[in-house]
């Protein structure tokens, strides 16, 4: 079975992006579930457009979850569609394996810059801590938690950016590109921003 890699759409046009379902992932029903409002994932987008107008992707997602979480990837896609991939436009890291074919991926490709957003921070130490992390690889740190920003990675073992949301009374730091992240490149780029700042929408 075959990769879906999609191309994205809003904020996303212009990137392709190697996404999973949420809907089946057991960390993402978990933060899903939260009932504290400041915990980013009780609002996550996602879930709430593949639940309604984005029905149409979960196969396609679910398929992916499937093929890259359960074995070693078989048939790994070349990209050739931009020179910037996003990893987890939808969804989460689900388990080592998931992560393992997902960097298989990323050495495959060579010329492509991977951001792979992510709060699973447990899994990123394991892999990590034995192995290499690519030099093609952007590791964004989604932090869970609205309103309380992290401003620095110096605790945040090989991650290269913090992605933070933020309400009203944070607006002067935004720096997100928001609305055309391939105009922005700030979470694709290390020379760029490693602390990044949005508005929570």
């Amino acid at each position: 079975m075959k990769i879906k890699i999609s191309d994205m759409t809003g904020k996303l046009k212009g990137i392709p992006a190697i996404n999973t379902n949420p809907l089946s992932n057991e960390f993402c029903k978990t933060m899903n579930s939260q009932e504290n409002n400041n915990i980013i994932c009780s609002k996550c987008y996602s879930c709430s457009m593949l639940k309604t107008y984005r029905k149409n992707c979960v196969p396609a997602f679910e398929k992916n979850s499937i093929i890259l979480s359960t074995d070693e990837i078989k048939e790994i896609p070349k990209i050739k569609k931009n020179n910037i991939v996003r990893i987890n436009a939808h969804g989460e890291l689900i388990n080592d394996t998931h992560l393992n074919n997902l960097i298989k991926i990323i050495d495959a490709n060579p010329n492509i810059t991977f951001s792979l957003y992510t709060k699973r921070k447990d899994l990123i130490s394991n892999k990590f801590d034995v192995e290499k992390k690519p030099s093609n690889l952007i590791l964004v740190y989604s932090n869970p938690i609205i309103d309380t920003p992290i401003e620095t990675i110096e605790y945040l073992p090989y991650f290269d950016k913090v992605f933070n949301v933020c309400r009203d009374k944070y607006r002067d730091k935004i720096n997100c590109g928001a609305n055309n992240c391939n105009a922005c490149r700030k979470c694709y780029d290390k020379g760029k921003e490693n602390i990044i700042y949005e508005m929570l929408k």
